[in-house]
């Protein structure tokens, strides 16, 4: 096996790790002696082990001795204490005498510090192995770490001509199975997961990741009057599921009634956040910014189109996953993904690049990072 082999080995371990480890990376790390594989792990979830710690655990529990081997490891390891020691004192106390590294880590405490501090002790260490694959392993805490702020992909599923539902409202289902199964595992990719008041007062949806023995993505709710009907499916699994309402705080607006029903929800396990005042929409920045604190690396925008193309407005969106199904619904009243005012001008586009195209059952999915002028 070459060392890309082994590295594509400890990619698929920290996979595994995928929907649990926010706000940390997802990490994977293998132990190599005379090109087999001696130890493996991952960092399982959020205060655990990480992989390095994860795959010496293996060894030692198993009578391994580490001694002369080598690492392969998709994140440089930490050097500092957080939830769990320092990875390189691990590293050295075990006598690991080479470290493959994939990605090297953004966060200012680490930055090429645990590097150095391997090299210092006499481990040779070798970088850049599948470095892009690595990089996209942890694209959401790369961007979480660095911009200190939520990434945000916009999602959805229309026809070949652009609707994503018919002239009569009707949207169930425009892809077809494989590609519905794609985006739950999206969903579990994502800390949470943020529609607008009239998806919920159009579908009234659960908002679950329907995938198992999985965590469900915190569920936010752009309603800036509050409309959100008490006997809709998300406020009453309130309490099973974290669920953040997000309205408006308005002086002429925010009255008794406001005021009733908000005590009302949080009383059945909604957690409602108020943003700058604004009687017709939540302020998407003023909410990303409470989001952000509430410690949320991640957010899934599925709908609807005016909330979607606010969130383009406001420069919030960093990727898109379009799902296109071979179908025509025609109509000029039927609705198409991202509503709102829209651009002035083709010249006024925002534009996608590093697109994706992939072939998922019957469906097409176009995915790319969204590029601000």
């Amino acid at each position: 096996m070459t060392n890309e082999d082994f590295m594509r080995e400890a990619i698929e371990l920290a996979k595994k790790g995928m929907g649990f480890t926010s706000p940390n990376p997802m990490v994977g790390a293998v132990i190599v002696r005379n090109g087999e594989i001696i130890g493996r792990g991952y960092h399982r979830k959020y205060g655990d082990l990480h992989a390095e710690r994860s795959a010496f655990a293996y060894c030692d529990e198993n009578g391994i001795d580490c001694k002369g081997a080598d690492m392969y490891v998709t994140l440089e390891p930490c050097c500092h204490h957080g939830k769990q020691p320092p990875c390189t004192d691990a590293v050295i106390e075990h006598g690991i005498k080479r470290v493959f590294i994939g990605s090297a880590d953004p966060n200012y405490v680490v930055n090429g510090k645990g590097v150095k501090i391997l090299r210092e002790h006499g481990i040779e260490v070798i970088e850049g192995i599948l470095k892009d694959e690595c990089d996209a392993l942890n694209e959401v805490f790369f961007h979480y770490i660095t911009k200190g702020w939520p990434f945000v992909t916009v999602k959805y599923a229309m026809t070949l001509d652009g609707k994503i539902a018919t002239r009569t409202g009707e949207s169930k289902w425009i892809t077809g199975e494989e590609a519905r199964l794609d985006v739950q595992r999206e969903r579990l990719r994502h800390s949470a997961i943020m529609v607008g008041i009239g998806t919920v007062l159009a579908d009234d949806p659960l908002l679950t990741c329907r995938l198992e023995n999985v965590r469900d993505p915190i569920r936010i709710i752009c309603d800036s009057n509050l409309r959100i009907p008490l006997e809709s499916k998300i406020v009453q699994t309130a309490k099973e599921v974290p669920t953040i309402i997000a309205m408006t705080n308005y002086n002429k607006g925010y009255n008794d009634e406001k005021r009733k029903k908000r005590h009302i929800l949080e009383e059945m396990g909604c957690t409602v956040i108020s943003t700058k005042p604004n009687p017709n929409s939540v302020d998407v920045y003023t909410l990303m910014l409470r989001l952000r604190d509430m410690d949320i690396d991640s957010i899934l925008v599925e709908g609807g189109g005016e909330l979607i193309e606010d969130m383009f407005r406001r420069k919030l969106v960093n990727k898109v996953k379009a799902y296109i199904a071979p179908k025509i619904f025609g109509g000029r009243d039927a609705k198409s993904p991202v509503e709102g005012t829209g651009v002035k001008s083709p010249d006024n586009a925002y534009m996608i690049e590093n697109t994706k195209i992939q072939r998922i059952g019957e469906d097409i999915l176009i995915e790319g990072k969204v590029v601000y002028k």
